[in-house]
């Protein structure tokens, strides 16, 4: 009978062991439900949210007499789950670790690694995801591999180089500058950047110059043409006294088609989207920030529920390289084939991969081509279905055969003038035939009336216009990702929290979609490149990112990259913290205006978010206000502009302090004592892609527009 009784125990053992299951853990639960839903019920799929495991944020945790070895601790609140994983590891057959194919990712399972073995018997693997679809995800879990130990120390020497850096510098800038301000490795050279194109604009004086268009015509058909030629020359027109000269001399001469010419051209597609590439066609086409964009693409990676099934829309949407699987080219060209047969070249276009590419991962492409834009209008956002569109319409005509335009250029005589006009026509689509997001230089452009070499045509009106030229445009979120690559500062997965970190820090403003410097970030700019020249440049920032690859490589120790660099950076840190003088308290200015809560006088600080008026009784009285920027235009009002919040999203606009009782807003930042000369409103500063910046009175009924070079009204 007891024999018995081991027997049946025996047999539940066993029984209880064949049910175990095969642990994944990914990084986020969205992609975990998606991932589960594919691996089906022999597997156990959890999220680690992220890094569990990580350097602590209170302070540098880099032990520099340990080979600078970093100090690692449970992230806050991350404790319960991390038992939790370590529970479920014990019980499972197999742990995989599935977080995101980068050196970030690799080192989050490399710490999940370390904290399991201790717990589980079972052995633990590496597996990646650059798709999330059944068939990537079900052939990763089939061939799992060891940790990329070299991928993991180029993470770890990033980490604790950028440790260094921003653990010393921070300090120094508390100390000489003001409490909580910060510095980082990468986004002080990015600062720098701004400051230096910010320093161009201010230093640009626009000239004056001028246009001369003329309207002809021909029976019914008129047109309107540019002065090209005067005298055989091209025309410098430097005043409207130089406009009416020519207009005096042309107005009652014939005017004859002197020449007509057709000139065709190639247009060749572009390869497939790397990240920053993606990140500047969202912020030029759809006009999204760095951050939003990817963001959206983080979406459409780890899957959106497309009927009855959830599915990854995109391939990882970190990457440099253009390289595509020949899996999908096979599948692209399949689809050119049924639905623009006359596009398929004769075999798949392969594109170069750029110098200093890592080349991990494919370019930026749909899972399945099938899945156009818009057979997904119901199933995504509005956000996500344009970013989309323009992944897909990349991917899909970089594939394509190339266009060809035909640009007509028409010449008409008027005295001695030449005037001109063009028109570009498609003469074959080529890859165009699915692009609709995307724009081209090279597309239609204006039209043309049927004209002959010799045929008179009417003049009908001239039509002088003044220009200023432009000066050096501001950064905008694509311009600077684009500088940051050119230069091999940064990695895909860094250019969005670059940009992202200079604004969080009040370093840097959002003005026209173009990135201005505050004064905070010109004075810290200017302490760092003064006293850090060596480190605060674009060619040492670029050295580093070269440095991490080759320990990736395995071409270079970690430790002995941060050692070289550490020991002549703390010795001018030392020098820089002995030799310079403090500006505490600098920037803070005494007001006529007093604290109706104490009496005391109000200053004027810089804080984290910009200006603002702080009681000097502080700390006993912590009353504090927006600086007023404007007088309130409005008749009879005594109240002045300050800037205010939006609720909920928290957007930036312009009101009165008499708010509610004058409901007067702006959403353009006025200009500090610029005043309107013709009506005295405030004036503030517009951009446009036909004027640049320029000065523009705030009142609607008023037609004055200001150019750059205007001075203030006295």
């Amino acid at each position: 009978m007891a024999e018995a009784k081991t027997t049946k125990k025996t047999v539940k053992s066993k029984a209880k062991a064949k049910a175990k299951e095969t642990l994944v853990i990914v990084e986020s639960p969205h992609k975990a439900q998606v991932i589960g839903d594919f691996l089906g019920p022999h597997y156990t799929v959890k999220a680690s949210i992220g890094h569990l495991i990580d350097l602590p944020k209170s302070r540098m945790a880099i032990n520099i007499e340990n080979n600078f070895e970093p100090e690692y601790i449970t992230v806050r609140g991350k404790a319960k789950l991390l038992k939790e994983l370590q529970k479920d590891a014990k019980n499972a057959d197999m742990v995989l670790l599935a977080s995101d194919p980068d050196r970030e990712g690799e080192a989050i399972a490399w710490h999940l690694n370390n904290a399991l073995k201790e717990k589980t018997e079972a052995p633990i693997k590496r597996v990646v995801f650059t798709e999330i679809t059944p068939k990537v995800v079900n052939e990763g879990v089939k061939n799992p591999h060891d940790i990329n130990e070299s991928m993991v120390n180029a993470q770890k020497g990033r980490r604790v180089l950028d440790r260094l850096v921003g653990y010393n510098l921070s300090p120094l800038l508390w100390k000489k500058v003001k409490n909580g301000l910060s510095a980082g490795r990468v986004q002080s050279v990015a600062l720098k950047m701004i400051c230096e194109r910010e320093s161009e604009v201010e230093a640009f004086i626009p000239e004056e110059y001028w246009s001369l268009d003329a309207d002809f015509s021909k029976g019914r058909n008129s047109f309107t043409c540019q002065l090209a030629k005067y005298k055989g020359k091209t025309p410098e027109l430097k005043s409207e006294a130089d406009v009416n000269k020519i207009i005096g001399e042309i107005k009652n001469s014939e005017c004859k088609v002197t020449d007509i010419k057709n000139t065709e051209k190639t247009v060749r597609p572009k390869p497939a989207f790397t990240t920053s590439k993606m990140q500047q066609a969202a912020a030029n086409r759809l006009g999204f920030n760095a951050r939003k964009t990817m963001q959206i693409a983080q979406q459409l990676y780890q899957g959106v529920q497309v009927g009855k099934t959830m599915v990854g829309l995109i391939t990882y949407m970190r990457t440099d390289s253009v390289r595509i699987a020949d899996s999908a080219l096979e599948e692209v060209r399949n689809w050119i084939s049924k639905n623009h047969p006359d596009c398929l070249p004769s075999e798949a276009i392969q594109y170069a991969v750029g110098k200093g590419a890592q080349d991990a991962h494919e370019a930026i492409r749909p899972t399945y081509v099938d899945y156009t834009p818009d057979s997904l209008k119901e199933y995504l956002t509005r956000d996500q279905l344009r970013l989309y569109q323009l992944i897909w319409e990349k991917f899909v005509s970089s594939q394509m055969t190339n266009a060809k335009t035909i640009t007509t250029t028409a010449e008409i005589s008027a005295g001695e003038a030449i005037f001109r006009i063009s028109s570009t026509k498609l003469s074959e689509k080529g890859f165009y035939s699915v692009i609709k997001l995307l724009s081209s230089k090279e597309e239609v452009t204006g039209s043309l009336p049927s004209l002959k070499v010799g045929e008179i045509v009417n003049s009908k009106d001239f039509h002088p216009e003044q220009h200023f030229t432009q000066g050096p445009a501001r950064y905008t979120d694509a311009s600077i990702i684009k500088l940051l690559e050119e230069s091999g500062i940064g990695r895909p997965s860094t250019y969005a929290t670059i940009v992202s970190v200079l604004l969080d820090r009040y370093y840097v403003t959002r003005s026209n979609k173009q990135l201005v410097p505050t004064t905070l970030g010109k004075m810290i700019n200017k302490i760092l490149v003064e006293a850090f020249p060596e480190v605060i440049n674009e060619k040492f920032t670029a050295d580093v990112e070269n440095q991490l690859d080759e320990v990736e490589q395995d071409k270079v120790v970690w430790n002995d990259m941060i050692r070289d660099f550490y020991g002549p950076f703390k010795k001018r840190i030392d020098e820089v913290d002995a030799t310079t003088e403090s500006v505490k308290g600098f920037l803070d200015e005494k007001t006529d205006k007093v604290c109706e809560k104490c009496g005391k006088p109000m200053v004027k600080k810089l804080g984290r978010f910009g200006y603002f008026l702080a009681c000097s009784g502080f700390p006993e009285c912590h009353n504090t206000k927006s600086i007023p920027l404007a007088k309130c235009p409005v008749k009879g009002c005594d109240g002045e502009i300050v800037a205010r919040k939006t609720k909920g999203r928290g957007k930036e606009f312009y009101g009165c302090t008499n708010y509610p009782k004058c409901s007067f807003i702006s959403h353009f930042k006025p200009l500090e004592n610029q005043y309107c000369p013709k009506c005295g409103w405030f004036l503030v500063e517009k951009y446009d892609k036909k004027n640049g910046n320029y000065k523009s009175c705030i009142n609607p009924d008023c037609d004055l527009l200001h150019s750059a070079d205007d001075a203030p009204a006295e």
